[in-house]
């Protein structure tokens, strides 16, 4: 995730997952390829390489469409929202909170354990205090390793005691 705008009126941060998706389209099309291979090849019969480019091309489309989301949060102080958007395979989500219902972000951290060993993996989490939506709201569903969270965080924590100059009033 990364943040497009950081002014005082705006601080938009957003999410495409431009590589998992490469990679899974990449994976999709090695197994349609070698499926439609050994159909046509003649070794095998042709139903064993429909359903190997069916199954695994199928697995394939299925991780995409669980793990390919493009998410964008845009905190505005004019019109006093926080917007969260949210695209999938699916369809177009859009959920709108108060700005004033926004006490913090907070990084949001949970073990993972493989082969015996153990790391930590991390996401964004923004609080809010008040309001119809009052609770924990996850930016994104994934959790991620390395500081890109906390950035994240870091950047929306300090937006917003941020209070925009107001160069039309004068000083004594």
């Amino acid at each position: 995730m990364k943040i497009l705008r950081d002014t005082p009126d705006q601080l938009i941060l957003s999410n495409t997952p431009w590589l998992i998706g490469l990679m899974l389209i990449g994976f999709i099309l090695a197994f349609l390829g070698a499926g439609i291979f050994m159909a046509s090849d003649g070794n095998k019969p042709v139903w064993f390489g429909i359903l190997f480019a069916f199954f695994g091309g199928g697995m394939g489309a299925v991780i995409f469409c669980a793990m390919v989301r493009q998410v964008q949060v845009i905190m505005d102080r004019p019109s006093k929202t926080i917007l969260i958007r949210r695209q999938s395979v699916f369809g177009y989500e859009t959920v709108e909170h108060a700005l004033s219902d926004l006490s913090h972000a907070e990084v949001e951290t949970s073990r993972t354990s493989r082969r015996g060993s153990s790391s930590k993996v991390h996401r964004p989490v923004l609080i809010l205090d008040k309001g119809m939506s009052a609770g924990r709201h996850p930016i994104v569903e994934n959790y991620y390793s390395g500081r890109g969270a906390q950035r994240l965080v870091d950047a929306v924590n300090s937006w917003l005691p941020a209070r925009k100059v107001d160069t039309d009033s004068q000083s004594a």
